[in-house]
């Protein structure tokens, strides 16, 4: 919200200074953005007079200027086509800024003539977008002046922060009531005469199908003349970034920013029929005021005549029916609009502006009848006319309601020992009426402007909240918010720096674990990834839905109905998908080689939300002196993610690996984790080849998923004595030949069960398939290491244990010992 210093004190009679404004702003909770001091910018700046303007010598399109700065004559090269002699213009020396162009001006030749300055239009002093030529200020402009002293640009621009329940706040009348109650002024009144129509409104209004419109005003001004609008209200819009268009436009956009009050004009000549009427869309479409076309839905809330819509009630104006220089008869809206609706409508298609700005966060709904009337009365003064009787349709809202404070509560809530005569009077300067009071409390009308004060809430509560629950709930909040919000209001205007600091109570002498185990989780998954080599990446949760149904399927539960972007329109099924999307743009930008992963959620099944742990390689492994570069396989990532399984203390020998992974893996390089048979803790394997070429990411990657939710709490034992034998393990060394279809984790899970007391691991260490072996047959070498515990093992006890190992793998899968 930007205003001037000037067009503050329209409102607020104060003798303060800028610094005293602007430190009382953000006390009592109006956060100071910026103040904006135009006139240090154009200090360099002066009025100069033209002397002389000659056609350039050697150039068709520059003029050769002697220009009288004041302090001497200089010669400057101009390309305007409205430089001439005698007239006032801003001239910059040699060394100025130039805030228009971002360039400092250097005494140089152009084309065999001197140029030792500039003459500035006003887009080159950064005033507005005029560059047709350069300023022609009027004769009476003393020459050697400072411009922004003499046009009074040195009023300065103050830019605060508005939170979302401070509707009021978005008006210099808001910002002004705030200020005068916090002790910096007095408010100025306002109170704009009634002004009775001379004949009936050719327009008139009609609600028809929605809510969405609650109340709306509207008069007929004829015989208007439109055009610039006056110097002043040019300023005023131009000083807080807005363009001035046509005096009726810019009357209505003075009133969005002076009173908070969103007005807009129709050209009844534009007007087909002779009623306005607030609709639901119906699919039509129409061009608003900005140029770009809108298609109006049932949920919006549409102003139509009979040739069809022209506005997007609360948010834009039509094209069609707006007003220019040719408007000699306007139509003046002034509506109260729903907040919520206003908001979606706005969302849905993508459209900010000031208007909705305002009616989303809810404006004065007492406040039609004033604001119509200045507006009328402006207009009238500004381009003259004759008004007509107001039109109406709706009613005004029953906003009036009551709130009580205690005023023990202050203290005891809020901190802050108030006199109740303060308290009270705290309410009264922001404009609260004391209905009645007595010692301990005081009830008070809450002003028509402040929505926010024990008002009914727009949220719907959770459809799985039991309705009992719900009714109880909603009854506690209408007790406990109104007395809240004006503790608020009373603590705020004496700054809440001024609330003394408390301590939270300590409840425990040993603080207690800040980790939970699901961060515990995350924080071993991400050292040990970082620790294996692997880059950490952040990336949205969201991506595009085509992108996504490459992975899995893409459920309407886990579309986004407000995406930031409309390519990032659907939550992500898994983490890998986003690693792989940011492996392709790393390798198109010459990085192929990746090692990348991400701890964060994926939506897998309808939008259900879990935390993963995802990793990615892809191209060749780095070079290295002592062994030869190798393409990512699926190994890698099961490396990977066996490196986390195992930090995060999961049993190693429970898991197993099956062979269905999801299908944009590599149907015969992939595999399922799992512990047990329905708890699934990862997958991994390479992607689909059909998947890389889809999203441009060229030779193999291996991926890895972990859901780190599924991971069970290790179960707390006591402390005992390490198992530490004190004899010798050996190791036995076993080639099986199996089906080529049996899983070698079979094969070691029958071996690690022939004899628990006395095998203490079992590993692969080889797999042969070729012509040494019969066709589907191959050979499996494994490692058994024998862990005696009382006595050393004789010959005869290893050949039972051997035996009862190769009769268990036998029995398993089918397996011989090879000879």
């Amino acid at each position: 919200m930007k205003f001037s210093l000037s067009w503050l004190k329209t409102h607020l009679d104060t003798t303060a200074s800028l610094d005293e404004i602007t430190d009382t702003l953000t006390k009592v909770g109006l956060e100071l953005e910026g103040v904006e001091d135009r006139a240090a910018a154009l200090a360099p700046f002066v009025i100069a007079l033209v002397v002389e303007a000659v056609q350039h010598p050697n150039a068709d399109r520059l003029r050769a200027c002697k220009v009288d700065t004041g302090t001497g004559i200089v010669s400057v090269v101009c390309g305007a086509p409205n430089a001439r002699a005698g007239m006032k213009a801003v001239f910059a020396a040699p060394g100025a800024f130039i805030p228009g162009t971002g360039i400092t001006l250097k005494i140089g030749e152009i084309r065999g003539v001197q140029s030792a300055g500039m003459l500035l239009s006003a887009r080159e002093m950064g005033l507005g977008t005029d560059h047709d030529g350069i300023m022609d200020l009027p004769a009476d402009a003393p020459v050697g002046a400072g411009y922004a002293e003499w046009a009074g640009l040195g009023d300065p621009i103050i830019d605060i922060a508005v939170t979302p329940n401070r509707g009021d706040a978005l008006s210099v009348r808001g910002v002004a009531r705030d200020l005068a109650a916090a002790g910096l002024g007095t408010l100025r009144p306002f109170a704009p005469a009634r002004i009775a129509g001379s004949f009936p409104s050719p327009i008139s209004w009609k609600i028809e199908g929605t809510d969405a419109c609650r109340w709306v005003l509207g008069r007929t001004i004829a015989n208007v003349k439109n055009g610039p609008s006056p110097q002043w209200l040019q300023d005023r819009l131009v000083s807080i970034g807005l363009r001035p268009i046509n005096t009726l436009v810019d009357i209505t956009n003075f009133f969005t920013i002076d009173l908070g009050r969103p007005l807009h004009v129709f050209d009844t000549g534009k007007v087909t029929g002779g009623v306005l009427t607030f609709r639901p869309g119906a699919g039509e479409s129409f061009r608003a005021l900005n140029g770009k076309d809108y298609t109006v839905r049932p949920e919006d809330c549409a102003i139509a005549d009979f040739a069809g819509v022209q506005s997007l009630a609360g948010v834009i104006g039509g094209e069609a029916t707006g007003c220019d220089e040719n408007t000699s008869t306007v139509f003046v809206e002034c509506a109260l609009f729903d907040p919520v609706r206003v908001a979606l409508s706005g969302r849905h298609h993508g459209l900010t502006s000031d208007a909705r700005q305002r009616f989303e966060r809810g404006i004065d709904p007492a406040l039609l009848p004033d604001a119509i009337s200045a507006a009328t009365q402006m207009i009238l003064d500004l381009c003259g006319g004759e008004a007509s009787e107001v039109t109406a349709a709706g009613a005004e809202p029953a906003w009036q309601r009551n709130a009580t404070l205690r005023f023990a509560r202050v203290r005891d809530f809020g901190g802050l020992d108030v006199a109740p005569d303060d308290a009270v009077d705290s309410l009264v300067r922001l404009g609260f009426a004391v209905m009645s009071r007595d010692a301990a409390s005081v009830t008070v009308a809450v002003p028509p402007w402040r929505n926010d004060i024990a008002a009914d809430t727009a949220l719907e509560p959770s459809p799985d909240l039991a309705p009992e629950i719900a009714a109880k709930a909603a009854a506690g909040r209408a007790e406990i918010e109104p007395e809240c919000d004006l503790i608020e209001e009373v603590l705020r205007l004496r700054g809440l720096d001024a609330v003394p600091a408390v301590s939270l109570p300590v409840n425990f002498v040993v603080p207690p674990m800040t980790l939970t185990p699901r961060q515990t989780r995350r924080a071993i998954a991400r050292r040990t990834l970082a620790a294996r080599g692997m880059a950490e990446c952040v990336t949205f949760s969201f991506m595009a839905q085509d992108k996504a149904a490459l992975f899995a399927a893409t459920p309407e539960s886990a579309r986004l109905l407000n995406p930031i972007a409309s390519d990032l329109d659907q939550m992500r099924p898994t983490g890998i998908a986003t690693l792989a999307l940011a492996a392709a743009r790393n390798a198109a930008r010459g990085y192929p080689d990746l090692a990348l992963f991400e701890i964060g959620p994926a939506f897998p099944d309808e939008g259900a939300q879990i935390q993963v742990a995802a990793g990615l390689r892809c191209g060749r492994s780095p070079r290295h002196w002592s062994q030869a570069q190798a393409p990512a396989g699926a190994m890698d990532a099961k490396a990977d993610l066996w490196a986390v399984l195992a930090g995060l203390g999961v049993a190693m020998d429970a898991l197993t690996v099956t062979a269905d992974a999801p299908s944009f893996y590599h149907p015969g390089q992939s595999g399922t984790v799992r512990q047990g048979p329905k708890n699934i803790l990862a997958t991994f394997g390479t992607l689909h080849p059909r998947l890389a070429a889809a999203i441009d990411l060229a030779g193999p990657v291996a991926a890895f998923e972990i859901n780190l939710d599924a991971i069970q709490e290790p179960k707390k034992r006591k402390k005992a004595t390490p198992d530490l034998p004190s004899l010798q393990p050996l190791t036995r060394d076993f080639a099986f030949l199996v089906d080529a279809t049996i899983a070698a984790d079979t094969v070691l899970r029958a071996a690690r069960g022939a004899e628990r007391t006395l095998i203490a691991g079992v590993s692969l260490f080889d797999r042969y398939e070729g012509d040494k072996v019969p066709d589907g047959k191959v050979s499996l070498g494994i490692e058994v290491v024998l862990q005696p515990r009382d006595h050393t093992l004789t010959e005869a006890e290893i050949d039972t244990a051997s035996a009862k190992i190769v009769a268990a793998v036998a029995k398993a899968t089918g397996a011989t010992l090879r000879g």
